[in-house]
């Protein structure tokens, strides 16, 4: 079976950033993404949980999109400027997928 290289861009923002972000992505020419709930964590701040809430009490999202290689820059764009200001992680990795022209 033949794959095709990607990149996996998961995207961990508030909640509450979570419309901003994507309405973001949709202006880049991202065409699809999962947003997963995340029911906890820790990083800087120290851990964290949905039951102790934080920032503004909304908890954390993570916004998964899968995208051709040359399509990432855009992508690293729009996200970057939705992320800058607000607690937010942006990670890529490089993957495969089967069917190229859904992406």
């Amino acid at each position: 079976m033949q794959t095709h290289k990607a990149k996996r861009v998961v995207i961990t923002i508030e909640a509450v950033m979570q419309r901003r972000l994507t309405e973001a992505l949709k202006e880049a020419g991202v065409t699809g993404w999962s947003v997963l709930p995340v029911l906890g964590g820790s990083g800087r701040s120290g851990e964290w949980s949905r039951e102790g809430q934080i920032g503004r009490g909304t908890g954390m999202v993570q916004v998964i999109c899968l995208i051709r290689p040359d399509r990432l820059e855009g992508l690293m764009d729009a996200a970057f400027a939705v992320v800058d200001k607000h607690i937010g992680v942006v990670s890529v990795t490089d993957c495969e997928v089967l069917r190229a022209e859904r992406f």
